[in-house]
């Protein structure tokens, strides 16, 4: 499921990765690159390989998280898989190869903060602004309210959210709102009471739940049924 966020993926199994586009979502094709990968933020449903997680290790980056180490404008990652050869040149290549010959999870973890730091491009500090607008629109603020919070135009939160989150600020809120859904439907003791969230979550109506949830999901809130209670965007299929 999407969420919003980005992630630095690497294959230690094999030297390859895939992005599968789910049944009936309208991407256009499966997305393939080297064992190294920056995975932008996805507005759709995409199908996991399980061969694929055999052996692989990823950074989930914070809102904002990823800007300072990649050069490219991040607005140009949304539903895309990047390898990181097109991103870092011959080091994006390298860095695989040096995580397989790291000898222990520990030492691989600390050269993977290495290669970041190295490749840093812009201050490691995030633009507290727009992590501030992030997590308001997580919670559910219209964008409206947050650029005004922010004495912004509507032109102005766009440019500066994009470059750095990848989405577009409604885009965000669409996909965060989706992910409240979820969060609240995973703590009701017993059967879900769809319509109830669908009004406390934002949404219009239990219609308008329904139809994000199948842009989001690729099913139905009655069809959805998560791998397990923590692994709420992962559904078996």
């Amino acid at each position: 499921m999407p969420t919003g966020t980005l992630q630095l993926l690497v294959n230690l199994d094999r030297d390859e990765l895939h992005s599968h586009p789910a049944a009936g979502d309208g991407h256009n094709g499966m997305q393939r690159t080297a064992g190294a990968a920056l995975q932008g933020p996805f507005t759709t449903p995409t199908m996991i390989d399980t061969a694929e997680q055999r052996q692989i290790m990823w950074i989930a980056f914070r809102f904002g998280g990823s800007y300072p180490f990649f050069a490219a404008d991040t607005a140009a990652s949304h539903d895309l898989m990047i390898g990181l050869e097109d991103l870092w040149g011959r080091d994006g290549v390298t860095l695989r190869e040096q995580l397989l010959e790291a000898p222990t999870a520990a030492a691989k973890l600390q050269l993977l903060q290495n290669a970041l730091l190295a490749r840093a491009v812009r201050p490691l500090d995030r633009d507290l602004a727009v992590v501030g607008a992030a997590a308001a629109l997580h919670r559910g603020r219209t964008v409206a309210a947050v650029a005004d919070s922010l004495g912004w135009t509507a032109k102005r939160l766009t440019r500066r959210f994009s470059e750095q989150i990848g989405l577009t600020p409604k885009r965000f809120a669409r996909v965060r709102r989706f992910q409240r859904v979820l969060r609240r439907s995973a703590s009701e003791v017993t059967s879900v009471d769809w319509a109830r969230l669908a009004a406390e979550c934002g949404f219009y109506d239990q219609a308008h739940l329904i139809h994000e949830f199948r842009a989001h999901a690729g099913t139905t809130p009655l069809e959805y049924s998560p791998r397990s209670p923590a692994e709420l965007n992962h559904v078996p299929v």
